[in-house]
């Protein structure tokens, strides 16, 4: 009976592992992400809303967290015209990221990042700069790709808060 219960934990234990060597190396899947991104603010200096939208997941549920109050976007119809809006007011965009964080979860399905950026662009023939913005997000793997689900910006605020 022992003989029986050995063979079938491991039976079971090598089924169960089958798929854990088709996993990437969490390095391959954090250099996959930091491309994916990498193309996101790419295609946003560029204007380019099909790469844009190729960089988020087909899904009405997707969530944007603008820095005003008001940008609340649910959905790729509301993210694009908020691009759409923005574009209209700026041009030259560069963006510069550091300090990225990307972690995964342990089935390799979803991941979060954050990071600090410089906003740089041209409104009415002005150079403007927001510099460390910061931008988080969430990822899902769709199709063997990382797409974004979700994603936040914000400004540092200084808040003048005294030792008492």
């Amino acid at each position: 009976m022992k003989k029986i219960y050995g063979l079938l934990f491991l039976l079971i234990s090598i089924v169960a592992c089958q798929d854990c060597d088709q996993r990437k190396p969490a390095k391959e899947e954090l250099v996959s992400i930091q491309n994916m991104l990498e193309h996101y603010f790419i295609a946003i200096e560029n204007e380019d809303y099909q790469m844009i939208e190729n960089s988020w997941k087909k899904s009405d549920s997707i969530v944007m967290l603008g820095t005003n109050s008001r940008d609340n976007l649910i959905g790729w119809e509301s993210i694009k015209n908020a691009y759409r809006n923005q574009f209209a007011l700026v041009s030259d965009i560069y963006i510069a990221i550091s300090n990225q964080y990307i972690r995964v979860n342990t089935t390799g399905n979803t991941a979060w990042f954050s990071q600090m950026m410089n906003y740089n662009f041209m409104a009415d023939s002005v150079a403007q700069s927001y510099s460390g913005m910061r931008f988080t997000g969430v990822l899902e793997k769709c199709d063997n790709e990382w797409k974004l689900v979700q994603g936040h910006l914000s400004v540092p605020a200084n808040i003048q808060i005294e030792n008492r």
